[in-house]
């Protein structure tokens, strides 16, 4: 059975970090990519990565301050968020998707973690 379990969220205040990991179980996949939606608003994309090559993307909403890695042993994928903002509230969730491309719409994507709450507030 193939599943996707995210974990890391929690409460951090403005300028603080947060790693997130979306451990895969069942299979690997060539594309894995994290979304994020908040409340009222469309799942949007952050970041992926092409599992094979390691080549990675980001979405310029959070360049500079986010960066997705994985760890072939442990099948995990990691977000680390550093310098959040109260913005970067939403539900974050894991996707996976059995071709090696790199899609930013969510539209495509195998599988889906059921998401964790990242919530940036003073």
């Amino acid at each position: 059975q193939v599943q996707l379990v995210e974990s890391g969220g929690g409460l951090v205040q403005p300028g603080g970090s947060l790693r997130l990991s979306c451990a895969a179980s069942g299979r690997t996949f060539s594309t894995y990519a994290w979304f994020r939606q908040a409340p009222g608003k469309e799942r949007d994309f952050v970041s992926a990565i092409m599992w094979s090559v390691g080549s990675t993307y980001v979405a310029d909403s959070v360049k500079g301050r986010f960066t997705i890695s994985r760890d072939n042993a442990k099948n995990t994928v990691y977000l680390q968020m550093n310098s959040l903002k109260p913005e970067d509230t939403a539900v974050y969730y894991c996707a996976a998707d059995h071709l090696l491309r790199v899609r930013t719409f969510p539209m495509g994507y195998d599988y889906w973690g059921r998401g964790t709450q990242v919530t940036v507030s003073s």
